[in-house]
This record gives C-alpha cells, structure tokens and sequence, in this order.
C-alpha cells in the first residue's frame, strides 16, 4: 500500500509502538486498581482476553508484571483462586519519580542524629499533617456514609490511585500505588502516621489491614460499622497513636 504524498510507511514500526502503548496501558490499569485478573483487565481496557494474555506475557518477561494467587478474605467459594497479576518493584518504578535514596538518606540521618525512631515518628506525622487540610475540607464536604469516598479521591489527587468499596464489616479504603513505597518500606513510621490522620479525619477507629511497603499488592484499611465519633473531623483532638495505628505497616497477618 502506497503511503501518498509523504514517506513510505512503516507498518511494523507502527504495529511495535500500538503494542507499547497498548502494554502500557494494561501495566496504568494494574497501578490504578491494584493486582487483577485477565477477565478484570480486559473489561477495562476494552480488550480480548487473548489479547491482554499476550501483553501480560510480554510485561511478565519484561519483570513488569508478576502472576501470584489471588488472596480470598472471609469463607473461601469453590472452584480455585483466580491467578491476578500484580506491578513488580521494577514495574512500580517506571511510574515513580521520586528521591527515594535521598529521603532514605536524611531519614536515617534523623534516625541516628536528631532522636531516634520517635524523631523519626515525629517527623512523619508533621509531613502529613502538611496535607491534612485539603483531605479534611474533602472529607467533611461529604455526607458520613460517603466520606471514605471523599477521602479515596483526595488521596489520588496525590497520586495513591485510591478507592473505598463497601465491604461486610464497613467499608475499606485501599491504596493501589503508594509514591514513597521504598522509604516506606524501611520507615513504617510513614503508614503509621497515615494511618492515624485517617482515623482521625473519618472520626472513627480504623485498622490497617495490608501495605504496599510490605509487600502486599494494596494497601487497605478497614473502616468498621458504627463506630463513628460525634465530633468532625476538625474537632477530633490529636492523640498518641491507637493499637491499629501502631501496627500499620506491619502486616498483622
């Protein structure tokens, strides 16, 4: 076929750079929405499932994507596990920018200089007090049975591809990409601190069921039925860290 009035096409240039991007978007979707099966991803994507097994087979070789055992919470159904593909460290990277040595770096400077692990506890929770403001304001501009909503899309404007999703004991709020995973992963200080300003922006007890930082595909926390406080999220008073604060970060399981 003659390509008229400019340069001789290159189908297959072409047909390499529809793949890459196609690629990349099943690798965006998989950050955006945490681990997921093929029948997920091609729902999303608009995708054969035949054609979402060729990216992700291509993603797996490239140590982009990693298969792993769907994990079932609560009475498990019949049949096995559907198998979910989850980012690798190297796949998470690709979407990270950030200073992640020079953050390890100055926090283990704090650590042994300026205090220990409470300076750096202390640090971590004066870091997100930074944000609270703009959560708080999103969150209390929300009826309360939609707050956990309010909060997951606050959270995503600062890059946490967050969502909140009923479940049977309340709701839960999950984070599918964290943007400081590798100081996280040496610093739980990080999700603790976090951890405690939700509770204290939903008003409610709330426990930390999984991390990124520690190897899980999402971080989730559970925010249980009728527990909530009376007071907003502006009059709740700061307090030392709950026993599900304190174990954010640290897989309890």
């Amino acid at each position: 076929m003659k390509n008229v009035g400019g340069t001789p096409a290159a189908p297959a240039e072409e047909l390499a750079t529809g793949e890459r991007s196609t690629r990349n978007r099943v690798a965006r979707s998989i950050l955006d929405h945490g681990p997921s099966t093929v029948a997920e991803l091609a729902e999303r994507l608009g995708l054969t499932q035949a054609a979402v097994r060729r990216h992700l087979d291509a993603l797996v070789a490239d140590d982009v994507v990693a298969p792993r055992e769907q994990r079932v919470y609560g009475a498990r159904t019949r049949g096995r596990p559907a198998k979910v593909f989850a980012l690798t460290d190297c796949g998470r990277d690709a979407f990270d920018q950030s200073y992640d040595t020079l953050a390890v770096d100055a926090l283990r400077w704090i650590e042994q200089n300026a205090g220990g692990e409470a300076a750096v506890a202390a640090f971590a929770r004066d870091r997100i007090e930074a944000q609270v403001e703009a959560y708080r304001e999103a969150v209390e501009s929300a009826p309360p049975e939609r707050r956990a909503e309010a909060l997951a899309k606050a959270l995503t404007g600062d890059g946490y591809a967050a969502t909140a999703r009923n479940a049977p004991v309340g709701q839960q709020l999950c984070q599918h990409h964290c943007p400081v995973i590798h100081v996280a992963e040496r610093y739980p200080q990080l999700c603790e601190a976090e951890t405690e300003i939700f509770s204290r922006l939903l008003g409610t007890h709330v426990q930390r069921l999984a991390t990124i930082a520690h190897g899980d595909g999402v971080c989730t926390t559970v925010i249980p039925h009728g527990t909530a406080k009376t007071q907003t999220a502006a009059q709740t008073p700061q307090t030392t860290p709950s026993a599900s604060a304190s174990t954010a970060g640290r897989n309890p399981a």
